[in-house]
């Protein structure tokens, strides 16, 4: 297993990124990149601390040897909440962002081998032995992973080979003894700067005509013709120089030191060897590989929204103490909606892994979260968010964007004001009030929050995505069968 430095390292690999229109020579030196990197180190890290050791860290069944928990292959409802609270650990230490370094690449190598057999035993083809390699290598490395799906669509109403432009779908150009060349765009794409392995999975279902589209491989970052377009939503803009500002910590107290990437990732005509190559023309199994990736990230995603959820609670119990409304009737039944927002989501994780469904994988079965369940807490999660900010900004008060800065604070004309006039009730001080105020600025109103909200309807698929699927997970033979013969059509 690699330690937080060793990965560090081996992003300098000559990866072609650029970040606010400039080249980036070195991500693991650059003042915002940078601290998307140290922030995917938490994970390295976890498996270090003699604190989380244990939960971070599994053996394998296969070799006996020691790997990330990550790659550990879940059997059962005990490895999948294990898996849960990793997830919910680093981001809790992550300051609730997620990390995202490992979690979202071993999601997509579950689901690439759950539907690799099925493909292998349908059409005759040998994927899976590929996908196997690919995986035993990531793990052996213990490989920081990013995962490239959302293609850039253009046209939504249109099929990949009905767009205008051709390459608003990743697509095959071309194909030799040796491999493939794709060209195309995927966008979303996260941690991709800073992870060493690049899987591309399809979007959506396809048709016949769609072939060339159905296609999943997996590449080094730093392959040719890949090429990775740095979101810059959430750093500051650069001055007249071109150095970024930095963000203060009394601040951003989440933000300055945590950060995570996206990007628009090119493929500029780039090869993949046949060996990483895991489904290229067999349109029937792109939808399905889509949907087996989402069934496992979408629990993922759910588990890391653990922290951040347990932040608002904490946040706004925090405030209406400091402010001394804590004890009036409307603030104590809005900390009720808050827990049971929370708890909510805590308690459908737990029954998403305690009622799980298997899959196979050659002789291998894999513990799958309850697809049910897990759209349940997402949908859950999203449609429940924005109202939880909402109740934890009308907890805290109009200083979240109306307060100091940091500057005002060092200032020893200014400090004095400040220490007098902002302070909450008796005991108390300015400078404890305006921290946690702006904890909660940092988590819902600041760049950072907006983040978080965008993520909360979009990240893991749509709400309407998440709708769909709990109409294709729910059975409703008991349910319709009991409405029958309360209505006295059954005997």
């Amino acid at each position: 297993m690699r330690r937080a430095e060793e990965y560090r390292a081996s992003l300098r690999d000559g990866r072609t990124v650029f970040f606010r229109g400039r080249p980036v020579d070195d991500v693991t030196t650059h003042p915002v990149l940078g601290v998307a990197v140290n922030h995917a180190a938490i994970d390295y890290d976890l498996a270090e601390d003699p604190a989380t050791r244990e939960l971070a860290v599994a053996t394998d069944p296969d070799s006996g040897e020691l790997i990330s928990r990550y790659y550990y292959l879940p059997r059962d409802s005990h490895d999948l909440l294990r898996r849960s609270a990793l997830i919910e650990e680093s981001t809790r230490r992550g300051k609730t962002l997620v990390v995202l370094i490992k979690e979202i690449g071993t999601d997509a190598l579950f689901a690439l081998q759950i539907v690799a057999n099925t493909l292998d035993q349908k059409t005759g083809r040998a994927y899976l032995p590929r996908v196997r390699a690919f995986y035993e290598y990531c793990k052996r490395q213990d490989l920081a992973l990013a995962v490239a799906q959302t293609d850039v669509k253009g046209d939504r109403s249109r099929a990949p080979h009905e767009q205008e432009h051709p390459d608003y779908y990743v697509h095959v150009v071309d194909r030799n003894e040796q491999g493939i060349i794709v060209r195309g765009a995927k966008v979303h794409t996260s941690v991709s700067v800073n992870a060493n392995e690049l899987i591309i999975l399809p979007t959506r279902a396809m048709g016949d005509a769609d072939a060339e589209y159905a296609v999943s491989f997996a590449i080094p970052v730093n392959t040719p013709g890949v090429k990775l377009i740095a979101s810059p939503y959430g750093s500051p803009a650069s001055k007249p120089g071109g150095d970024p500002i930095h963000k203060s910590e009394f601040e951003h107290p989440i933000s300055a030191s945590h950060k995570m990437l996206e990007t628009l990732t090119v493929f500029d005509d780039v090869f993949v060897p046949w060996e990483r190559v895991f489904l290229c023309g067999e349109w029937q199994f792109a939808g399905p590989l889509a949907l087996a990736f989402v069934e496992f990230h979408r629990f993922t995603a759910i588990s890391y929204k653990l922290p951040l959820v347990d932040a608002l609670v904490g946040a706004g119990q925090l405030l209406a103490e400091m402010n001394g409304i804590d004890r009036v009737g409307h603030v104590r039944e809005k900390m009720v909606r808050l827990i049971a927002y929370a708890q909510g989501l805590r308690a459908l994780v737990q029954q998403a892994a305690q009622t799980y469904v298997e899959r196979e994988i050659g002789e291998t079965k894999i513990a799958v979260p309850n697809p049910l369940i897990v759209n349940l807490a997402k949908l859950h999660f999203a449609e429940g968010y924005h109202s939880a900010v909402q109740t934890v900004q009308d907890l805290s008060g109009g200083l979240l964007v109306t307060g100091p800065g940091q500057e005002d604070w060092e200032s020893p004309t200014i400090r004095p004001y400040l220490e007098k006039f902002l302070g909450g009730k008796a005991g108390v001080g300015a400078e404890e009030r305006l921290r946690a105020m702006n904890l909660v600025r940092d988590l819902t109103a600041s760049d950072y929050g907006g983040y978080q909200e965008v993520l909360a309807v979009h990240a893991e698929g749509s709400l309407e995505a998440e709708k769909l699927a709990i109409l294709r997970s729910y059975d409703g033979t008991r349910s319709k069968a009991y409405a029958r013969w309360l209505a006295g059509l059954e005997s």
